[in-house]
């Protein structure tokens, strides 16, 4: 259900678009006088239409304030308006609102604008928030891809260790903290060991993918784990860094102890013709990342059977 809410303070828009997307249960229209915008701002919708004809107030002021809440940062504004003065309608674009439509306004170009702005906002979603890297459905059609023209490659698979425990001693944000650092290491390193034919992935949390070259996959591992190690100390106290471990009470209130964050690789060589399919890469990548998360602290492991 994609979430539209009409800035207008008295109704007159509502209705249009209700009527606009008659055919369209997906879309739910929201009238919100601009007096009441932080309703709006918290319920966080799919898209943010103001009819700038009926509000009572500044319309810059305004579009500040959307575009200033830290939970609307990507949330698309449409500003309708019957004024054509350009200045006026160049200084809304610059607060970073997405479309300025011009009262009289051609219902087909409202109703296919509104339409193919939730088209981008639903692409944009399988792009990881937290580390801007492709999400699964780009990882899939990328594996895909190379298995159908034949390529030789390499998937690397990337997990962090022990990182529950850490969340549960320093909490989601600092978390988020790591896996945006682990993001930007491992982009880092295989874009610089491969000038092309890299793609790096977040599946989700803290697993990661890398699609690369065969060649000199053990010497990239080494260099991922040596930078990974040489800087997460600095995620922890300086009490826990000296310890080289957390403490965390599991449900039974015993108090465990839990070896600082570190990084498991697990490396899968696809050599023309080994695999049919994603689904069979992804099976022996979670064997051999298994098998390399089984090695206290930071390892790789890499399987190189050719069928």
């Amino acid at each position: 259900m994609q979430d539209i809410y009409i800035i207008d303070d008295d109704y007159s828009s509502i209705l249009v678009f209700r009527e606009l997307f008659k055919t369209d249960p997906d879309y739910k229209f929201v009238n919100v006088k601009s007096e009441e915008i932080d309703i709006a701002l918290k319920n966080i919708p799919s898209l943010i239409i103001i009819n700038e004809d009926a509000v009572d107030r500044d319309i810059i002021e305004l579009c500040k304030q959307i575009r200033d809440d830290e939970d609307n940062t990507i949330t698309p504004v449409i500003v309708v308006s019957s004024n054509d003065d350009k200045k006026h309608r160049v200084e809304i674009l610059q607060q970073g609102i997405e479309y300025y439509i011009r009262k009289p306004v051609d219902e087909d170009y409202l109703y296919y604008t509104v339409k193919n702005l939730s088209r981008l906002l639903t692409i944009n979603r399988r792009i990881s928030p937290l580390t801007g890297l492709p999400g699964n459905v780009q990882i899939h059609a990328e594996l895909k891809k190379r298995l159908l023209k034949k390529e030789t490659f390499a998937v690397m698979y990337f997990d962090l260790d022990n990182f529950k425990a850490y969340n549960d001693v320093y909490g989601f944000l600092k978390g988020d903290q790591i896996i945006i650092y682990t993001g930007e290491t491992i982009s880092r390193i295989l874009h610089k060991s491969w000038l092309e034919n890299v793609f790096v992935g977040h599946i989700g949390g803290d697993d990661f993918v890398g699609i690369v070259p065969v060649e000199n996959c053990e010497k990239v591992c080494q260099e991922i784990i040596a930078n990974f190690d040489s800087q997460v100390n600095r995620f922890y106290s300086d009490q826990d860094n000296e310890k080289g471990y957390i403490e965390v009470e599991n449900r039974k209130g015993i108090v465990e102890q839990f070896p600082l964050t570190s990084i498991s690789i697990g490396v899968v060589e696809c050599d023309e013709g080994r695999f049919h399919n994603i689904l069979e890469i992804g099976e022996v990548g979670a064997q051999v990342k298994h098998a390399a998360k089984a090695i206290n602290g930071s390892s790789y492991a890499i399987d190189r059977r050719k069928m």
